[in-house]
């Protein structure tokens, strides 16, 4: 699914034309985003929280010639899965 389909099912379930669908969707995602540049867990019921961490920068190794390397800090978004939608996918 991309955002022209996830527009066009708001859309139909909510009875109201696509630009609007498309408005609400875009609101909606800019409303998550500004979230988490502010460090905000987003948490949405019944799907899941969104959240960002910090990774430590940590050795890696070239896996072309095995040379260690440093790997920078850098700021990783997490995804964890609600418990009802983790029992609707195993179903």
């Amino acid at each position: 699914m991309n955002k022209t389909d996830l527009i066009e099912i708001m859309a139909q379930a909510a009875d109201i034309p696509k630009a609007s669908a498309s408005r609400a969707l875009d609101g909606m995602i800019e409303a998550i985003t500004n979230s988490l540049l502010k460090g905000e867990a987003v948490a949405i019921t019944g799907f899941g929280t969104l959240d960002v961490k910090q990774r430590k920068s940590r050795v890696g190794r070239n896996p072309k010639t095995g040379e260690a390397i440093t790997i920078p800090a850098a700021k990783v978004l997490k995804f964890k899965v609600s418990k009802n939608l983790k029992e609707e996918i195993n179903k």
